[in-house]
């Protein structure tokens, strides 16, 4: 079984605010309906609702809204998102989630698609399950500064659960770890 850990250095935008959602939604976003729930961008990418009146984008829209957000009406306020993100995929990559976080991932409802905001190995992270054609991927964000020790604590465990050590790669490498034939 084989597990890896890859970087992803797409854009990240957040906003907050009593009138957020709708103010998401008037540049052509979709807003989803719940907190801790994602839903996928047109153009690439993810839209989190974190709470009730706080979303994280990720992708090719999270740009403009970033640079729009600084003159967004009342109610709308800019979250400076510079999160380190990562992809943990492959057929161990549960086995990775079990052994660095208490949330049991495989009893999740996909098609709900939850946003789970959890600690991993003493870290606070965003983890957002997606089915893909080749698999469940878990796409996974933290503080930046935190970031190095994730990635090279989660490329230890993928490597143990591929049998073997394989050899570590500097946390700035955009794969992190690749366990496997």
């Amino acid at each position: 079984m084989s597990a890896f850990v890859q970087r992803t250095d797409a854009p990240r935008a957040g906003v907050k605010g009593p009138a957020a959602a709708e103010w998401l939604a008037t540049r052509g976003l979709p807003v989803p309906a719940k907190p801790n729930t994602w839903l996928p961008l047109a153009a690439g990418g993810v839209i989190g609702r974190l709470a009730y009146t706080e979303f994280f984008v990720e992708g090719d829209a999270a740009p403009d809204i970033e640079r729009e957000a600084s003159g967004a009406p009342a109610g709308v306020y800019p979250v400076l998102r510079r999160d380190l993100g990562l992809v943990l995929a492959g057929p161990a990559a549960l086995d990775v989630l079990a052994q660095t976080c208490n949330v049991n991932f495989d009893a999740l409802d996909l098609a709900t698609r939850p946003l789970v905001m959890t600690s991993m190995v003493g870290v606070s992270v965003l983890v957002i399950p997606e089915q893909r054609d080749d698999g469940i991927a878990y796409r996974i964000w933290c503080d930046p500064t935190y970031g190095p020790y994730l990635a090279r604590t989660l490329h230890a465990i993928a490597a143990e659960e591929d049998g073997g050590l394989a050899p570590a790669r500097p946390p700035h490498a955009s794969t992190i770890s690749r366990g496997g034939p």
